[in-house]
């Protein structure tokens, strides 16, 4: 049922963190606060749904007058299944108008109502299976924060601290002349074009903690000049790279690579 594939979710981003396996999910910064038991407040609202977030805050602007136009209560009507349900935020909720002197505890009751009773069922569930996998003792010491890098790797696409970490092989070195127009290239792609070329030598277009400068990379000599294209060897992060004449042809030849890769092959 859905709660199973829930429990099975947990495992899965649990196995991730483990096994130090990046994976392309990103959830909410709240949702690793409350693996670890760290409290989420209102803030932490502006990243699952800002107009929501948004919204509130605003609360925090009216007067007596327009607060009392809103006519609201202590409570929240919500979806459950195509069922319109409500939720008393405190006891007797129904019967407490919202007003200048309790909106602040209105504001944070609604939080602790979209992160913690509109899904205590789900959330317990995926918190069962990622705990099954890494239990308190293995992440007790980490951080919110800490825990999403393990997940979904560093968002820093700094390429010249790859650059200064690559190894070079069958030839190679940092000077010769077509790793220098490798680099020169590469330093003017944009981001996607980056990650393509992650993607397209290691098989993963994310950034391992610590940044680039962690990622084993290795360019290899693939032969003398030559119109075959750049190819890789994913496992191993080595990319193969022939030594090409010019920079002309090694930007078109590398762009040619990466945009028409796909799994082991060429499309």
């Amino acid at each position: 049922d859905a709660l199973e594939e829930i429990r099975l979710t947990g495992q899965l981003i649990g196995l991730a963190v483990y096994n130090a396996v990046i994976l392309d999910i990103h959830l909410p910064p709240a949702m690793y606060k409350k693996l670890l038991g760290v409290p989420v407040t209102r803030d932490d609202l502006r990243d699952v749904d800002p107009a929501l977030h948004h919204g509130l805050m605003q609360l925090l602007g009216l007067s007596e007058e327009e607060l009392g136009f809103l006519d609201r209560n202590f409570e929240v009507e919500y979806d459950n299944v195509g069922e319109l349900r409500t939720f008393e935020l405190i006891p007797n909720g129904a019967h407490t108008p919202l007003t200048i002197t309790n909106r602040e505890l209105f504001i944070d009751k609604y939080a602790e109502f979209v992160f913690d009773k509109s899904c205590e069922k789900q959330f317990l569930a995926f918190k069962s299976g990622f705990d099954r996998i890494c239990g308190p003792s293995y992440v007790r010491f980490m951080r919110p924060r800490e825990i999403e890098l393990l997940v979904c790797g560093c968002s820093d696409l700094d390429f010249a601290a790859l650059e200064g970490s690559t190894i070079y092989d069958g030839g190679y070195t940092k000077t010769t002349k077509v790793i220098q127009y490798f680099w020169q290239v590469v330093s003017e792609f944009t981001d996607h074009l980056k990650r393509k070329l992650l993607f397209f030598a290691t098989s993963s277009d994310r950034v391992p903690i610590g940044g680039l400068s962690k990622l084993h990379f290795v360019i290899a000599k693939n032969g003398g000049d030559s119109d075959r294209l750049p190819t890789s060897h994913t496992c191993f992060n080595v990319l193969l790279l022939p030594e090409y004449s010019t920079i002309d042809k090694l930007r078109e030849r590398l762009l040619t690579a990466i945009h028409n890769s796909e799994g082991f092959g060429m499309i």
